[in-house]
């Protein structure tokens, strides 16, 4: 009787298993791919909020902290005096000023040093009138060098400035130390300051001494007094800042609407508008090969987006006090792409011709919601409230489809573990039961063919 062999039997219930949970494991596969379509639709609803803020930024750089209009100024000599623009006081004309004196801070100057950071000049303490009353400034072993005093003036932050400089006048080179007020102008003087040191490599004195006093331009003819070399109030809106003194030498200061500039700035707020709008119409773009499970075309967040923003743009602005009350005036309209374009002939003559008017329109009465500025804000913030906006909705909508995915999914991982855990100690007990049969048949075959040669051993 020939040996019963049942060789690759394990190998063969093995291989069954691994394709029991193969195939229990499609599910899973499935679910994994749906979350994927999910977590592409949420990274497009972020890109768009992305492209919403854009717009938010936008109406900073076009109105910011002062207000819609953007001026220039031109100085013709720089080297006298420089200016920057405050828009929100800013008035265009032309001034000439002539700075003929220079407001002055008080100072004094040391004695000669030898050296700025070993020369120890005594502990003790300085003390100083300054517009402010009496101020004491303490020096001890730490801080007794001309570089250590100096430092531990400035730290006391009493309106008074020290500086170390290096100084050769007497033929022999040395340190001086000059304190200043921070103040200019008259009855802003620090008098000398009482010194007591004791116990220094040498004695520390100031022999030298400035008053403060008033400075003196010439404002469109007109002789004026300054106590600063830093003017705010000389034009309306522009700080100047005097840097020489210069009789006889007039500045021509001229300050003017920066049209240019204006229309840049309305330029970045269409171009961030038709980010959005560029956007929802490519998610808009499906036919019958588009896949509609990842992309947000047809989503009803989306569309009323669309809607609120066409509203926001096409509608009127109330309560502007001005002539204008539609972006369209302006030269902002939609075109049959669904974006917008940017008519800049129309806008720079509306703007040169009426920029009160523009401002009004743009900014209202300066409140968060007043003006086309105020609307589009209202609107983008509605519509990106963490609590109720329609984009934050669908968010929150997709994150929760995302994280029921991911328990079903961990729910069918646990039970495909157990499962196969099951299925593997059952087929490992039918291993051992054919490794059984195995052995038994190779017995059975080695008795059938002793039994053979016993009988022809009685025949013969």
């Amino acid at each position: 009787m020939p040996p019963v062999r049942l060789a690759g039997i394990g190998t063969g219930l093995s291989s069954v298993v691994d394709q029991i949970v193969a195939a229990e494991r499609e599910p899973i596969k499935n679910l994994e791919t749906s979350k994927q379509k999910i977590e592409t639709r949420l990274n497009l609803v972020s890109d768009l909020e992305g492209k919403l803020s854009g717009v938010r930024t936008s109406l900073k750089d076009m109105i910011g902290n002062t207000k819609f209009q953007d001026y220039s100024l031109s100085v013709s000599n720089p080297d006298v005096l420089s200016g920057t623009v405050e828009a929100e006081k800013a008035a265009p004309g032309n001034w000439k000023v002539e700075v003929l004196k220079l407001a002055e801070n008080s100072g004094t100057l040391s004695n000669m040093v030898p050296t700025k950071d070993e020369t120890r000049l005594g502990v003790g303490y300085l003390k100083f009138d300054t517009p402010d009353g009496q101020k004491t400034v303490y020096i001890n072993d730490g801080n007794n060098t001309l570089q250590g005093m100096a430092q531990a003036i400035n730290n006391a932050s009493m309106g008074i400035t020290a500086t170390v400089v290096q100084d050769g006048s007497d033929g022999t080179d040395g340190y001086r130390m000059i304190i200043a007020s921070d103040y200019y102008g008259n009855n802003q003087d620090v008098e000398f300051p009482t010194i007591y040191l004791l116990d220094g490599d040498q004695d520390l004195y100031f022999d030298k001494e400035r008053q403060s006093q008033n400075g003196i331009i010439k404002v469109n003819g007109f002789d004026v007094e300054v106590v600063n070399n830093k003017l705010e109030d000389v034009i309306p809106g522009v700080s100047l800042d005097l840097k020489s003194a210069q009789p006889g030498r007039v500045v021509d200061i001229n300050l003017t609407e920066n049209y240019e500039a204006i229309e840049t700035k309305i330029r970045g707020f269409v171009d961030a508008m038709n980010g959005v709008l560029g956007f929802i119409q490519t998610q808009n773009q499906m036919n019958e090969k588009t896949d509609t499970t990842k992309t947000l075309g047809g989503d009803s967040s989306l569309r009323s987006l669309e809607n609120r923003i066409r509203q926001m743009v096409q509608g009127a602005v109330y309560n502007t006090n001005g002539s204008i009350n539609r972006l369209s005036q302006l030269g902002v309209e939609f075109n049959r792409a669904g974006t917008l374009d940017f008519k800049e002939d129309k806008f720079q003559k509306v703007l040169k011709t009426n920029p009160k008017d523009v401002l009004a329109f743009l900014k209202g009465d300066g409140s968060p919601q007043s003006g086309f500025i105020g609307k589009v804000r209202m609107t983008i913030d509605n519509t990106t409230n963490v609590n109720y906006g329609v984009l934050s909705n669908k968010k929150r909508g997709l994150q929760t489809q995302m994280s029921q995915i991911d328990r079903n999914i961990d729910n069918k991982e646990k039970a495909l573990a157990v499962k196969e855990d099951n299925l593997r100690k059952k087929f490992s007990k039918m291993e051992e039961q054919m490794a059984k049969l195995q052995a038994q048949g190779a017995q059975l075959g080695a008795m059938g063919a002793g039994g053979g040669g016993v009988a022809q051993l009685i025949g013969g």
